[in-house]
């Protein structure tokens, strides 16, 4: 395999599990053999995303193992600065802990109707504060059998990555989660992601140029497992994996190693 030259990110989306204690105590657990990997490559490195009411919780763990590359990332943002949004968290206070924030994940745009309008308010909002936007955009099932894919897909690209700077540009990440593969235990294959994944960076390409999408990283979500990672690592424009229900077992450490085994090959 060719020599990736972007650092690959395994990011771990634990969505609404782990209060303080348990996410402390499942951070203790992996973050020692977490942070001899990152030791033993240095083009990966490693977020946790814990809920929002646990972030201070794992920072502090964090703070015990300094110089790891393991970071702390939040799930979810609002874009104004502060004010009467009740139940939101504000780009300042994410910043406050956090080096990373999920954007747009499906389960928001479902089930809390963000739109890519929203989502792309969010990313601005990240990017002023020097927060790296995970910017995830997919399609359903029922698109994906209708042969949508690259409609939506395109669709979602001009619309919830747009009106970015060219300096800002390079430091978004996108995640591409198809939809109907989270959760589900039905990965999509290398291939379908692969291609999906091509057209992702060939459009950011048009709409920013050539350096920023080139430096834009672009990873897989949607059932990783241990047994599949080494397969989609192999693509060459896919750059790491947000990874899910994996992310709150032990599989999570065993996802980075075999990341490493398949870069360093």
């Amino acid at each position: 395999m060719a020599i990736k030259t972007r650092t690959a990110i395994i990011a771990g989306n634990w969505k609404m599990n782990y209060g303080p204690q348990l996410a402390a105590n499942f951070a203790r657990d992996i973050v020692p053999e977490l942070g001899r990997l990152m030791l033993l490559y240095e083009r990966i490195m490693s977020i946790l995303c814990p809920p929002a009411i646990s972030l201070a919780a794992v920072r502090q763990v964090l703070e015990e193992r300094p110089l790891t590359r393991i970071e702390l990332g939040a799930q979810n943002m609002y874009y104004e600065e502060m004010g009467a949004f009740t139940g939101e968290i504000a780009p300042t206070m994410v910043s406050e802990l956090c080096s990373t924030v999920i954007l747009g994940h499906s389960e928001r745009r479902t089930y809390f109707c963000e739109t890519d309008e929203m989502v792309n308010k969010k990313a601005q909002a990240a990017l002023r504060h020097a927060l790296r936007p995970i910017v995830c955009i997919g399609e359903h099932l029922e698109q994906y059998e209708a042969g949508q894919t690259e409609q939506v897909i395109r669709t979602q690209v001009l619309h919830s990555l747009a009106n970015f700077s060219a300096q800002k540009a390079a430091d978004v990440v996108i995640a591409y989660e198809p939809i109907w593969a989270i959760g589900t235990g039905k990965a999509a294959t290398v291939e379908g992601a692969g291609k999906v994944i091509s057209l992702i960076r060939e459009l950011y390409n048009d709409m920013y140029g050539s350096e920023a999408a080139n430096d834009l990283r672009i990873l897989y979500g949607g059932s990783v497992t241990p047994a599949n990672i080494g397969e989609f690592m192999s693509y060459p424009d896919i750059d790491g994996a947000l990874v899910g229900g994996a992310s709150i077992k032990p599989d999570f450490v065993e996802i980075v190693q075999k990341t490493i085994e398949t870069l360093e090959q």
